[in-house]
């Protein structure tokens, strides 16, 4: 799904609510989810999952054309873990981690 299509489909269940409204929205919750994340931040959506950071340590890896070494950076990078009724609504009703 994309942005578009989640206002869009946001704006057919509520009609009463203006298109250009419902975007702003929809900018306003992803922007402060991406803060939080360059803050270092966790965010967590109870019935959703948790939006974290994970660091990633340097390394060499391998440029696939040529094969040579290549000297890759620590980063850090956004994590999802989804949350346990998602899991579950994902997987027919049926959380795997609960087997």
């Amino acid at each position: 799904m994309l942005r578009s299509e989640l206002i869009a489909r946001l704006a057919a269940e509520h009609p009463d609510l203006k298109f250009e409204d419902l975007d702003r929205v929809v900018g306003v919750i992803l922007d402060e989810i991406a803060e939080a994340l360059a803050r270092g931040d966790r965010v967590e959506l109870r019935g959703f999952g948790a939006f974290s950071v994970r660091q990633r340590k340097a390394r060499v890896g391998r440029n696939p054309r040529s094969g040579e070494a290549v000297k890759v950076e620590a980063k850090s990078v956004p994590f999802f873990r989804p949350g346990k009724e998602l899991r579950a609504r994902v997987n027919g009703g049926n959380d795997p981690e609960t087997r």
